[in-house]
């Protein structure tokens, strides 16, 4: 064996303590460190400069180890290569190939992850997990997603382009942003398949041309009447929240996470705040006194007014329309009681359109009109709620009297 190598021997190196550098020829080094440290080196000539390559920590790196480590070096110099370059290329293609390993679901749940902290409430992280799981998962959830191509994007959204378009929609929307958010995260590369102008516009056609929008079924509101009293002979939260959303004319989400906190017994108002309304914007509702006797009667079981099966939690989104199922009216929705109400509104009583809009918590008007309007009508809102609320109370039918608001004519 040449003296020139292999000048070490595994007692040595194990009783080397002293700092310094201890070589073993071909360009080994054992570096001990002021700290106690020790390390493998292998230092080596290339262009005229001496460089350095770290080639693994003695606890972790035996001397055989480090002897193979630094033959292997001395093969790349033999070929003229540099091992630190050809080190790092072994990494980055180690590195493409682990980005290739990451699958479209896994891409997905760490974008909803990642973006759950900028939405406005659990509900939309939720949705976006149910349609994934109901659309996607099925066909490419499995696979990288650096493989998703236009085709099979078509695979997950065509099955549904034509019978349920809004939701085709809103999948082809979040498949498009987890293969962006894939991109900038160096897991794929290339244009996104799933891009809709100048791309998957070609090669389907628009939402408004395969289906009509279908709005939420509404009941007739000369039926609201006898339709409340027979929810109101029902004793379960369910039916409490339900009327007390058409009461108050809220959405389902507003009705179900109502929070006691949010409600002044003594003014009469229910105060949602903006992180909980679709317009982003903190809605004041002003309560009749049926929409206050629901509040108090209910009991006093967390946070929420309308409390669920599960401790700590209110009733699920499909509480109210299970509760309609069970009334047999299959054909309704919640939400639709608010047409319901702005129909009452704009056929019944001669209340100004912006209080009954307000009322729905709807924008009303532009911008400049926004900038003078600086209130929400409240006073007036009140009187349009309890008019409404002896309405639901009432056997009064579409024939009944137009209701003015005080200080007009009918």
């Amino acid at each position: 064996m040449a003296r020139s190598q292999h000048k070490l021997t595994a007692v040595k190196v194990a009783r080397l303590t002293k700092p310094g550098r201890y070589g073993d020829g071909g360009g080994l080094w054992l570096q001990v460190a002021a700290g106690g440290s020790r390390s493998w080196l292998f230092r080596f000539m290339r262009d005229g400069k001496a460089r350095e390559m770290g080639l693994g920590a003695l606890m972790t790196v035996t001397l055989a180890e480090a002897r193979e480590k630094a033959r292997e070096c001395r093969k790349a110099l033999s070929e003229g290569l540099d091992p630190i370059e050809a080190r790092d290329g072994i990494r980055k293609a180690a590195a493409v190939d682990a980005a290739r390993a990451v699958t479209f679901r896994e891409a997905a749940e760490r974008y909803i992850e990642a973006h759950r902290p900028g939405w406005k409430n659990a509900k939309h992280a939720d949705q976006w997990g149910s349609t994934l799981e109901a659309y996607v998962y099925p066909t490419i959830g499995a696979l990288p997603v650096a493989a998703v191509d236009v085709a099979l994007v078509l695979k997950c959204i065509e099955p549904i382009w034509s019978t349920k378009p809004e939701t085709a929609g809103r999948v082809r929307g979040r498949i498009e942003s987890v293969l962006d958010w894939a991109a900038a995260r160096g897991y794929r590369t290339g244009d996104n398949p799933a891009r809709w102008r100048g791309h998957l516009d070609k090669l389907l056609p628009p939402k408004s041309k395969v289906a009509k929008v279908k709005h939420h079924a509404a009941m007739p509101y000369a039926d609201v009447p006898a339709f409340m009293a027979e929810l109101r002979d029902r004793s379960d939260n369910s039916s409490r929240c339900l009327e007390f959303a058409v009461l108050t004319a809220s959405r389902t989400g507003e009705a179900i996470g109502a929070r006691l906190e949010e409600i002044d017994l003594s003014a009469k108002v229910w105060t949602i705040p903006a992180e909980r309304m679709k317009g982003g914007r903190e809605h004041r509702a002003p309560l009749s006194d049926r929409a206050l006797e629901i509040v108090r009667s209910m009991p006093r079981e967390g946070d929420f007014v309308f409390p669920g099966a599960k401790a700590g939690q209110p009733l699920s989104n499909m509480a109210l329309l299970m509760t309609l199922r069970r009334m047999g009216h299959e054909d309704l929705t919640a939400h639709g009681f608010r047409s319901s109400f702005r129909d009452w509104a704009a056929e019944q009583t001669a209340f100004p359109n912006e209080v009954a809009e307000m009322a729905l918590a709807h924008a009303v008007g532009d911008k400049v009109e926004a900038a003078y309007r600086r209130g929400d009508l409240l006073a007036k809102r009140r009187q349009l709620m309890d008019a409404w609320a002896k309405f639901c109370s009432s056997p009064r039918t579409a024939g009944a009297d137009v209701l003015p608001i005080k200080g007009m004519r009918a």
